[in-house]
């Protein structure tokens, strides 16, 4: 795996830090010896990994709205950071469907005022901008897509990303032709991981039905998906801005998903999940209903493996596991920290 030893005292700045994904990146950031800030508004769920862990206790956390651009700019310019991971986003799709403009507002605003703020902050030298595999227009083949495929995204969450990266494309030949900051996207699939409380994502979904007492039902089980554990997207950005950060020729545009045989269907998924949980876990075919859902959806992630160097290091089945064990252990002791520390030493150093 990558030396995170690189991170040890780089000034970090992350939006969207409060959320699930953010949650994750801050604390291996902190585990590597880095000074990370955090912008972002209060934890989308409740509960929420970043409450449960205290991680705002060990880092600057800023309370504020990607949309708000003077204040980002301020931020940045106080904070003076070297590194800058954009995660802040409206990340469900079916919630798009619901809250279209703010939606594209937060993650195609949000994209421009940060890259704006990065701009005007002479420090920065990497930066990554974290999108999502749904970027692509999906015409439901069985390969891969790559990192020149159309970007076309259906439905509001999905093409509001893809704005975003041609947002990001549009900054880069703009404004950072120079190669002062490299500029880079990262897209990945659908994570799983300890701490997801979000609603409507399949894992956490499932968790609660087994919490309640409820029989899991999924809505869509023969549909594929590369899922995979947060820690191994959050490998490849970190890895990304690395590189770039000591080689701007480095940046660009990167996938970072599974290996085939970890992109398997909802239905093989929960039925991973239920072995891992054990005993009571049972689920069938149900809720069905809603707006459109792709059915096949896979990355190439050759780019990133020849370029970068980078690999995955859980299949599904093991980090799966590794769900089912911070949950358990977080209900038997309740040291959400700890727990997330754990498994974020065990992927990098042993």
């Amino acid at each position: 795996m990558m030396d995170l030893s690189f991170y040890n005292h780089k000034k970090v700045f992350i939006t969207g830090h409060t959320g699930f994904k953010g949650t994750w990146l801050c604390r291996t950031l902190l585990r590597a010896g880095a000074d990370v800030t955090g912008f972002a508004l209060n934890p989308p769920t409740k509960p929420s990994l970043f409450i449960l862990s205290r991680t705002g206790e060990e880092m600057r956390s800023i309370h504020g709205d990607v949309r708000d651009g003077e204040a980002l700019l301020r931020s940045l310019r106080e904070v003076k950071p070297e590194i800058v991971f954009h995660l802040a986003a409206q990340p469900i799709v079916r919630l798009s469907y619901v809250q279209p403009v703010d939606t594209f507002l937060t993650n195609v605003m949000g994209t421009v005022d940060i890259l704006e703020a990065v701009r005007h902050t002479s420090s920065v030298r990497s930066f990554v901008n974290v999108t999502t595999d749904k970027v692509y227009r999906n015409k439901e083949w069985v390969w891969g897509y790559r990192e020149n495929e159309e970007l076309c995204g259906l439905d509001p969450y999905s093409s509001s990303k893809s704005c975003s990266e041609l947002v990001t494309y549009s900054y880069k030949q703009s404004f950072f032709h120079d190669g002062c900051v490299a500029i880079s996207t990262a897209r990945s699939g659908n994570v799983v991981g300890g701490g997801d409380f979000a609603s409507d994502r399949i894992i956490p979904d499932c968790i609660r039905s087994l919490k309640e007492k409820r029989t899991i039902l999924v809505r869509n089980p023969n549909s594929t998906r590369p899922y995979q554990h947060v820690l191994e997207c959050l490998s490849g950005y970190l890895l990304l801005a690395m590189r770039q950060y000591e080689d701007g020729t480095f940046a660009g545009a990167y996938n970072f998903g599974p290996d085939d045989a970890s992109c398997v269907t909802t239905g093989e998924l929960v039925r991973m999940f239920c072995d891992a949980w054990g005993s009571g876990a049972v689920w069938q075919t149900g809720g069905g209903g809603g707006p459109h859902e792709a059915n096949f959806l896979k990355l190439d992630c050759s780019k990133a493996k020849s370029v970068l160097g980078w690999r995955p290091k859980w299949c599904i089945k093991e980090a799966l596991g590794h769900v089912v064990a911070w949950e358990k252990t977080v209900e038997a002791d309740e040291n959400a920290a700890k727990a997330v520390d754990d498994q974020i030493d065990e992927y990098f150093w042993r």
